[in-house]
């Protein structure tokens, strides 16, 4: 591209019927190459310039918009709403530097539904769906701010959104479709979950957009050190407090992080940990019926909707999740030792892993596969007591110890490289040493 090329325009339409900006008209009235969607170029019918439809993929229409432009041509391309805003704007930065772009802003839909309603929108988050294949961003989004504005697709419609956050979430929230807003046929329905629901697929225009928003508050607030009394149980088995909390300052849980809970019980684990992974997602995994309900419960009665519950044995269950950054493992392992071996060889470098115990052949059993794998690992022993009545007093009743092995992953090293033949050549013993559990190499991993 010279020098001498002309920047190229990238111009916001607004919504409903194209509206080019003031400051925009005259240098898209000059444009030599128009660009933009079909229902987009169908309203610049009469212009003269030379139509180029955008779709996918992008990449070979993107190369033709450069050799126009280093012909010396005058390029303009047209979007919806605000090209930066969810809009080609993105990927024209990627292919273009910022000063080989001229931006002209115009009304999102997101500003306009804000109008319609009536509200402020700057604490409305926006999530746009577009090709995407699950709702996690979604459920950040609304378990963050109680609210957000979906930007639909045709796979994910305003009923296929509904059923999943009713299944996720209950019936606590609402949901609000604006159709083909700015057009004289705009319509705006407010519908509870459940109805929406039951709708058919394509109940609405493809031109939408969806206000999900929370319209009954959480039965329990979301908080590190949630009440035992507080989850939805029918036993004594789960994670109690303390323990819960020494578990999660051990797992040292990040805002991105991607989190197991394998034997999540009624998934007071993964309620905390969700807290810690805003940006991140929590996967519960449970085989028994009864507690997995409990688990879904809680779910629904804290809001903790980052939290995916997983009705499934392990380690079956692993085998579609995404790679983890931290585990906690609170149960199943005295009757399964393979779990441990399973979660550990999908565990990100850097990981850690937390083993609960109260069987001291889970301990042991803990403690032997990290010291066989070289990983460096510590117990922690947390023993608590209860304040009891006893008549006219109280006592200190002992609860279950528990033991919380940690182990954490380290980063691999880098590998030497080796030489004909395949080996590392002789060396002195520090650096030819021999693992003992694998008798491999600890150099190169291969010998």
């Amino acid at each position: 591209m010279g020098n001498t090329a002309h920047p190229l325009l990238v111009v916001g339409v607004g919504i409903g019927a194209p509206a080019i900006p003031p400051q925009a008209a005259a240098l898209v009235d000059k444009a030599t190459v128009l660009a933009a969607g079909k229902r987009i170029l169908a309203a610049f019918a009469g212009h003269p310039a030379e139509k180029i439809a955008l779709a996918a993929p992008l990449a070979p229409i993107l190369d033709a918009l450069a050799e126009r432009r280093a012909a010396g041509g005058q390029v303009a391309v047209l979007a919806d709403g605000d090209p930066l805003f969810f809009g080609i704007g993105h990927t024209l930065l990627s292919r273009f530097t910022p000063k080989a772009l001229r931006f002209f802003p115009n009304v999102t839909a997101l500003s306009a539904m804000a109008a319609r309603l009536g509200r402020p929108w700057q604490d409305i988050p926006a999530v746009s769906l577009h090709g995407r294949s699950d709702h996690i961003a979604l459920y950040q989004a609304l378990m963050r701010a109680g609210q957000a504005a979906v930007l639909t697709d045709a796979v994910n419609t305003p009923p296929v959104l509904a059923r999943a956050v009713l299944h996720r979430a209950g019936d606590a929230f609402a949901l609000h479709v604006f159709e083909n807003m700015g057009l004289p046929d705009e319509k705006h329905t407010s519908l509870t979950l459940p109805v929406a629901a039951n709708l058919p697929h394509d109940a609405f225009s493809p031109l939408n957009l969806v206000l999900l928003e929370r319209v009954r508050a959480t039965e329990t607030t979301l908080t590190l050190g949630l009440p035992d009394a507080s989850l939805s149980r029918d036993d004594t088995v789960f994670t109690k407090l303390p323990a819960r909390a020494a578990a999660l300052a051990l797992l040292g849980v990040r805002r991105t992080d991607v989190v197991w809970d394998l034997g999540a019980g009624t998934g007071s684990v993964a309620l905390e940990a969700a807290m810690l992974c805003p940006e991140g997602r929590v996967f519960a995994v449970e085989k028994h019926p009864g507690r997995f309900e409990h688990l879904r419960r809680n779910i629904q009665k804290t809001g903790a909707l980052t939290v995916t519950p997983i009705l499934a044995a392990l380690p079956g269950a692993l085998e579609s999740l995404p790679d983890p950054d931290r585990i906690f493992l609170g149960g199943g392992l005295s009757q399964a030792p393979h779990i441990l071996e399973a979660a550990a060889k999908r565990l990100a470098p850097n990981g850690r892993i937390i083993v609960a115990a109260t069987l001291l052949a889970t301990l042991e059993h803990a403690r032997a596969f990290f010291a066989q794998h070289a990983w460096t690992y510590r117990t922690t022993h947390i023993q608590t007591s209860t304040e009891t009545p006893l008549g006219r007093h109280h006592r200190l009743t002992p609860d279950n110890p528990v033991f919380l092995v940690s182990g954490e992953r380290a980063s691999p090293s880098p590998r030497t490289p080796l030489p004909p033949g395949g080996h590392c050549p002789p060396g002195p013993p520090v650096r030819h040493r021999l693992r003992r559990s694998r008798r491999r190499c600890a150099r190169c991993a291969r010998c």
